[in-house]
């Protein structure tokens, strides 16, 4: 008995190790599922749920190399068994991968027009616009917990402002000391400020002499009791599609029949209208513009020669040799406002609202704006105030596409926005859309001026914007006492229709059209008052401005007289 007695007690010993071992499987099992079902995830890198099919282990959470909070993953739920992790190597080790979740929309910034690519969506790494390059800190996961990278991550270069520069309203009673002791309290070197007589303020240009963004310096400065506003100081670019090799010659000027400009021509060209085209320098000794240029200002201070974009607008506008603008006897105000800059010829607030306040101060009847930038709080200040001028301003839509927000000052409800169609009058790929289109005009392999004497074909909405102009000195001529807003509802009302019938975005209420305007301008000016003693002058009267207008024009008129009445017939 006492040998069966062992054995009964050895059976005994080998069923409870049996049972034991089926227990340890059978929590080890329930363990590892555990992992793939409740894991703990704060997770920011792509991964796709895979379970190596090793056998079953006892491991806990902790050995996976991931923690946080707990997300759900199936449907069963299963208490995990906490344990001390085994160390786990080679093939008995559980490496699952979970799905990439997109957690937040938090982690795409928004991103306005300067900062969207051809495509129209937000371009790489572009961050907060705070002018400086601050953006939001970058986070990853690493070791199983989230880091920032450093205390910022590299952003892109901001394109809407100038880098560490602000411009600020500030008291108009400090002197130049005074303002230059305030600057430096907050890091900032005073680089010139003026009074602006057009909006009644003194504006400062201040750049930040620290390593701070314009964000922090602005905050702070918007603090001291001598500073009414402060803002970064936005960049413009000039709108044009970069032009084809320069050349001589006399192409066909598609846009004067599509305008019925020589039509128009022979009721009035222009002549004593003045029409500020705030740009980059002119060519003011070119062929086309002989006796063109009424006055100069130079906003930038550059020395810089003649530019390509703004010999080509005042061309489009005054030409009157071998070409034909639309307003070949206008006064050309040369002002420029824009440099030559890695990606292309740039300006900013500072020095727009410069030229904005000589050309309201000067006499201008009409603005020339074939440039786009960000809405801006002190260029609106600027347009606002040449608005209640009643001097009627004209701006390029864009040529951001058909994905970008409004552009300015073009977006201004003051401003006339024009954008560009070629000769078959389809809409130029690159310009802008939307409701504050208001007209189109040709833009697309335009032949036009350049510098040196020479011609180039290029295309833009800047130069529809320049045609426009030119137009809008056609019937101020005609009827001087026009009020802008009066011109403006007389442009769209005789604009030829274009796309989808009545007004649309794309080419707002159609294409100018020149002379149907002229015959609007004619009909809506009040009847001449006659003489009583003269009744037989009435109508001479009414054709006065026609028959005054062959010993005005400059000597090259009779040029251009011939090659507008010419040219159009062998358009036609």
């Amino acid at each position: 008995m006492p040998h069966h007695g062992a054995d009964w007690r050895m059976i005994l010993r080998r069923a409870a190790w049996a049972i034991g071992g089926m227990a340890v499987i059978a929590a080890s099992a329930a363990s590892a599922q555990s992992i793939m079902r409740t894991p703990n995830l704060n997770i920011g890198a792509r991964v796709n749920p895979v379970v190596n099919p090793s056998p079953p282990v006892n491991v806990g959470v902790n050995s996976v190399g991931i923690a946080g909070r707990t997300t759900a993953i199936g449907v069963a739920h299963v208490n995990p068994v906490v344990r001390t992790p085994p160390k786990l190597t080679g093939r008995l080790a559980v490496r699952p991968q979970f799905p990439y979740l997109r957690t937040s929309p938090n982690l795409y910034p928004a991103c306005g027009g300067a900062a969207r690519d051809s495509d129209g969506e937000c371009a790489d790494l572009f961050a907060t616009s705070n002018g400086n390059g601050g953006g939001r800190q970058s986070r990853k996961v690493m070791s199983g917990r989230i880091r920032g990278i450093g205390n910022q991550v590299p952003t892109a270069l901001d394109l809407t402002s100038v880098p560490n520069e602000l411009v600020a309203e500030i008291d108009g009673a400090l002197s130049d000391a005074q303002a230059d002791d305030m600057a430096r309290r907050h890091g900032l070197r005073r680089v010139q400020s003026q009074n602006f007589e057009l909006i009644g303020a003194t504006i400062g240009l201040f750049r930040i002499t620290d390593r701070r963004s314009v964000d922090v310096v602005s905050r702070e400065f918007a603090t001291e009791t001598g500073v009414r506003s402060v803002q970064p100081n936005f960049r413009y670019l000039l709108q044009e599609q970069k032009p084809a090799a320069l050349s001589e010659g006399d192409p066909l000027q598609y846009a004067l029949a599509k305008m019925r400009l020589p039509e128009a021509h022979k009721v009035t060209k222009g002549n004593g209208v003045k029409v500020a085209v705030i740009d980059a320098a002119i060519d003011v000794k070119h062929p086309e513009l002989k006796d063109s240029i009424v006055d100069s200002f130079d906003a930038l201070g550059s020395t810089e020669g003649p530019h390509v974009h703004g010999t080509g607008i005042a061309g489009a506008i005054a030409s009157h040799a071998r070409l034909m603008g639309s307003a070949p006897a206008a006064g050309i105000m040369a002002i420029r406002a824009f440099g030559t800059a890695a990606n292309g010829a740039q300006s900013n607030s500072y020095v727009i609202l410069k030229a904005l306040d000589y050309a309201a101060g000067h006499g201008a009847q009409v603005i020339n704006m074939s440039f786009a930038g960000p809405k801006d709080a002190l260029i609106e200040r600027g347009v606002d105030a040449v608005a209640k001028k009643d001097i009627v301003m004209v701006a390029a839509a864009g040529n951001a596409g058909a994905k970008s927000p409004p552009l300015y000052p073009a977006a201004n409800a003051n401003v006339i926005a024009v954008s560009a169609t070629d000769a078959q009058d389809h809409l130029f790929t690159a310009s802008n859309r939307g409701g504050y289109v208001a007209i189109a005009a040709p833009g697309v392999d335009v032949f036009l001026p350049a510098p040196d004497g020479k011609y180039q074909m290029t295309s833009g909405t800047s130069f529809s914007a320049a045609y426009v102009s030119g137009l809008a000195a056609l019937m101020l001529e005609r009827n001087p006492a026009l009020k802008s807003d009066e011109l403006r509802a007389l442009l769209l009302k005789t604009a030829r229709d274009l796309g989808s019938p009545g007004r649309d975005d794309l080419f707002g209420a159609g294409e100018a059209d020149a002379y149907a305007a002229i015959e609007a301008v004619i009909a809506a000016a009040p009847a001449p008052v006659a003489s009583t003693s003269e009744p037989a002058q009435s109508k001479p009267a009414e054709n006065a401005p026609e028959q005054r207008e062959i010993p005005l024009v400059r000597s090259l008129e009779p040029q251009v007289s011939t090659a507008a009445s010419e040219k159009p017939a062998a358009e036609h």
